[in-house]
């Protein structure tokens, strides 16, 4: 697998106006308490049910580390640290061979990163650090303590022998070592245009089109069967849902407390619409369940909270999901939890 993006919890110490999902937000108390608790009671079956081998083969035929993104909320915030976060660390480096292990990154908003958090990360294994609060989205995050909270950080990862990489300058890190990027959601991103979800729906941020397919980008749906091939990648939420995207289709396609994510994504082979959506074709996708083209683009057609005409493949593929694939991604989970009963018995 080249990538699985698992959301450890969705206690985050930001309630950010453009996050794709309004549960990542501060919980206090007993609030707190609950959601950590989620994460913690479904973590070791999610990590169980992780593939055995985490490599795949490049488009030239080359076998390499696939990758394991850790990330919240933010994965640093105490209670977080100590109940989930460094448990999965320590509980992956016992999972896996070196031939076979994925290399581990993280996602943190970069503004709780300090040097023992750091040094703890990397004695556990962790080989990128990817810090995503550097967009004007992040509250307080101007440019000028944009530039003075990198100038903290670039000096930290030297002390550690981190080098710095970039978005999109290619998968590969320089060497073996540890990796560090800046990300955020500005325009000519992958995500600048902004997914038509949660608190950047509520808030009509969106500026994606009829022409955004993000089904098409990473961390869209596209080649998320192609498990053995560069370009797969699955999301999965804290309880151990599987969604194809990280913007998450309408309904999972299984879950990690249940069953293993290879017997997940080989249950879907074969499945025309999952075909579809496995080369980044929502419109496909309608095709196969009956629909045409037209019939789709018309289904992607609504209009945002504060009354702006809104047009976007994913706002389709919710509805597929609302009116077909929903009830088709029901049964497919209950015919291989079937197989499986009979296998046991």
């Amino acid at each position: 697998m080249e990538s699985v993006y698992w959301v450890l919890s969705w206690a985050c110490h930001r309630r950010c106006v453009h996050c794709y999902d309004d549960r990542f937000r501060p919980y206090v108390r007993g609030a707190l308490d609950a959601v950590l608790g989620e994460g913690e009671r479904a973590w070791p079956s999610v990590l169980a049910n992780l593939p055995d081998d985490f490599s795949y083969l490049d488009r030239g035929g080359e076998r390499q580390a696939g990758r394991l993104i850790l990330a919240g909320g933010e994965v640093l915030l105490d209670g977080f640290r100590q109940r989930i976060f460094f448990p999965v660390l320590e509980a992956i480096q016992q999972r896996w061979s070196a031939r076979l292990a994925p290399r581990v990154h993280i996602q943190t908003t970069g503004d709780r990163l300090n040097e023992a958090h750091l040094e703890a990360m990397l004695e556990r294994g962790v080989k990128g650090v990817a810090i995503s609060g550097f967009d004007s989205f992040h509250v307080g995050m101007t440019d000028a303590r944009q530039a003075k909270l990198a100038e903290k950080i670039d000096a930290m990862m030297a002390r550690f022998a981190v080098a710095q990489v970039h978005l999109g300058a290619g998968k590969a890190p320089p060497s073996d070592g540890p990796t560090y990027l800046y990300f955020g959601a500005e325009p000519g991103r992958w995500i600048g245009e902004l997914w038509p979800r949660g608190r950047a729906w509520d808030n009509d941020l969106s500026t994606a089109t009829w022409e955004t397919n993000f089904c098409a980008r990473h961390s869209g749906a596209k080649s998320f069967l192609d498990h053995r091939a560069q370009g797969s990648e699955v999301a999965i939420d804290p309880n151990g849902d599987v969604f194809p995207c990280c913007l998450k289709t309408g309904a999972p396609i299984g879950n990690l407390t249940e069953e293993p994510l290879l017997d997940i994504l080989e249950g879907l082979r074969g499945h025309p619409a999952f075909e579809a959506l496995n080369r980044g074709d929502p419109g496909g996708a309608a095709e196969a369940l009956g629909l045409d083209r037209d019939s789709f683009r018309a289904m992607s057609k609504t209009v945002t909270p504060m009354g702006r005409d809104y047009e976007n493949p994913c706002i389709g593929c919710d509805r597929l999901y609302e009116q077909q694939l929903t009830a088709i991604s029901a049964l497919l989970r209950a015919d291989r939890a079937a197989r499986r009963a009979l296998q046991s018995a």
